[in-house]
């Protein structure tokens, strides 16, 4: 049987239901393509973003790593360092306390939506692999009870009589699977990419967190200001 017999024997549930499949299969092959792209960027920009924000953390121009996390604006770590050190220079430039923006840099580096942003359609992939398996099922069972018709309606057995809809029960699984198994590699292989990049944006936050607060005293020392000051400032930064 030629597969235009084939699709000229499917019924009409058995074709919507490798039309549904089709439609699931064109879509996830487009989140993938997406995503892939999404997360090389990111890949590729952090890589570049890193050498510039471990010079910063030896002393590095807090300008320069602003200028460098704009021009890398798909990087996850850059996006969470930028929004960290823009509060922290605002605090700088309108004369306020450095030390005392501590609680504004760190609602930056949580406020972050990179990770969200990179999230975002992996629960449909996830969604097409757990249910592109059962609506392929769905057909087998439809082209099961077509093959069941067609015996009833023959009035006798053999290949000739159900091979059409023991066919199309056949490719609704075949196609089931065929959706399911790339969708739910490309989620777990995100997901991992996931899980590496918030590991590389906690990284990040914990070191520009210590470059920018761990030494409140040389700090204050340099603002000469008075030793009880100092001390009050140790003692506010202990706290938090």
């Amino acid at each position: 049987m030629s597969f235009t017999e084939l699709l000229g024997n499917v019924g009409l549930f058995g074709a919507a239901v490798m039309v549904c499949l089709a439609v699931l299969s064109v879509i996830s092959v487009g989140v993938i393509v997406d995503k892939y792209r999404r997360f090389r960027s990111a890949s590729s920009q952090t890589r570049i973003f890193k050498p510039i924000f471990g010079k910063f953390l030896h002393g590095g121009d807090v300008q320069e790593l602003i200028k460098a996390g704009r021009a890398h604006q798909n990087s996850h770590v850059a996006q969470v360092v930028s929004a960290a050190v823009l509060e922290y220079d605002g605090v700088r430039e309108k004369g306020g306390d450095p030390v005392a923006s501590l609680e504004l840099v760190t609602s930056a580096l949580e406020d972050t939506e990179t990770l969200l942003q990179l999230k975002s359609g992996l629960g449909f992939l996830a969604t097409i692999g757990s249910t592109a398996p059962f609506i392929g099922l769905f057909g087998t069972v439809v082209g099961i009870i077509n093959a069941f018709r067609s015996i009833a309606s023959a009035g006798a057995g053999g290949m000739a009589v159900v091979s059409g809809g023991m066919a199309e029960a056949l490719v609704s699984t075949g196609l089931g699977i065929f959706v399911a198994i790339p969708a739910v590699v490309a989620y777990n292989h995100f997901t991992g990419n996931l899980e590496n990049f918030r590991v590389e944006m906690n990284r990040a936050s914990s070191q520009l967190v210590n470059h920018l607060f761990k030494v409140p005293e040389l700090m204050a020392r340099e603002a000469r200001l008075p030793e009880h000051e100092i001390e009050e400032r140790e003692e506010a930064y202990a706290r938090r």
